[in-house]
């Protein structure tokens, strides 16, 4: 049994500022994600993707922010319980919690905290018969680090955004030896100036274009080697590649926290703004899994929503003791 202070279901940026709150309050956390990281949706998605609205960096990649919380955090020294899932949630009768994940490892404390972004992510996939033995082999749903397509050649399918940036970053950067971006109809969801990019990108021969068309076969011994495309009046098309990628985006869901008897709405987990708390006193959600009226999506929210909800947690541990807010300018940071 793992005992801490406060239990906090998410290891995404939230998550681990909340580390850093808590610490000032002398609070420890134990964190809780079922992603083999820390970082979330930053580590897992798009850590070399730029981040442009957190306060004090005119620009940070995702990757870096997650260092940085790290960072921020070491002091309090926090733990870790990766790669599994928080499953069950049962509160017992002094009123903490006990938290068990998908392999049985069970957490113990008075506070629990969800912040666990917009829940377990799913990749869409395309409907090709023989997708799965494929993945891990040449098949991939995410791009985490553009350096893996170094000098190979790629077919992208999709029409958003996703699709798009990630054809032009392959492309315009030499990265890729070939690129092919497919697409099912002949306008896409993307923003006009990324779907303009491609479209010059196209014409310089950099990237093969192809819309109207959809992928809908792979061939290969133990790894893709070639995919068959579905074109609309051509018919069908071979081309050899070394990597097909599929982005058409990410289906969430709140997975088992749905079941916990917690008040949801749209897919979120309802939230009193006076201290983010839910209908279960004694557990906080913060970060995008909370909706409350004026709701914002955004990570430096989810910070503010933090700081905000262990003051509240403090109270609830130490109802005998008054909290002074001690500012870090004046008073430095003292870890454990």
């Amino acid at each position: 049994m793992i005992k801490t202070d406060i239990i906090i279901i998410g290891a995404g940026p939230v998550g681990l500022f909340a580390i850093f709150e808590a610490g000032l309050l002398k609070l420890k956390c134990h964190l809780i994600d079922s992603l083999p990281q820390a970082g979330g949706q930053c580590s897992e998605i798009y850590p070399k993707k730029p981040i442009y609205d957190i306060p004090g960096f005119p620009s940070v990649l995702a990757g870096d922010l997650v260092d940085n919380l790290m960072e921020q955090a070491a002091p309090f020294k926090p733990g870790f319980t990766l790669g599994e899932a928080a499953e069950k949630i049962e509160k017992q009768e002094d009123g903490s919690f006990i938290v068990t994940t998908s392999k049985g490892t069970q957490h113990h404390a008075p506070i629990v905290m969800i912040a666990g972004g917009l829940g377990v992510f799913e990749p869409r996939k395309p409907p090709v018969e023989n997708l799965a033995d494929y993945e891990d082999k040449g098949v991939e749903y995410i791009i985490k680090d553009p350096e893996f397509y170094r000098g190979k050649r790629c077919v992208i399918a999709g029409g958003g955004d996703s699709a798009l940036d990630w054809s032009i970053f392959l492309a315009e950067k030499n990265i890729a030896s070939e690129v092919a971006l497919v697409h099912r109809r002949s306008s896409f969801r993307g923003h006009l100036d990324s779907v303009q990019k491609v479209m010059d990108l196209a014409e310089q021969g950099k990237i093969k274009l192809i819309t109207e068309a959809e992928v809908v076969g792979l061939e290969g011994d133990g790894k893709v080697e070639n995919v068959t495309i579905k074109h609309k009046t051509e018919g069908e098309i071979k081309m050899d590649t070394d990597h097909f990628i599929p982005l058409f985006g990410l289906k969430p869901s709140l997975g088992p926290i749905a079941d916990w008897g917690l008040e949801i709405e749209k897919n979120a987990i309802k939230v009193d703004t006076r201290d983010y708390s839910t209908n279960i006193e004694g557990i906080y959600a913060i970060g995008d899994v909370n909706t409350y009226e004026g709701k914002l999506k955004l990570i430096l929210c989810g910070f503010h929503e933090g700081t905000i909800a262990l003051q509240s947690a403090f109270a609830r541990i130490h109802p005998d003791k008054k909290n002074v807010l001690k500012y870090t300018t004046v008073n430095g940071v003292q870890g454990f």
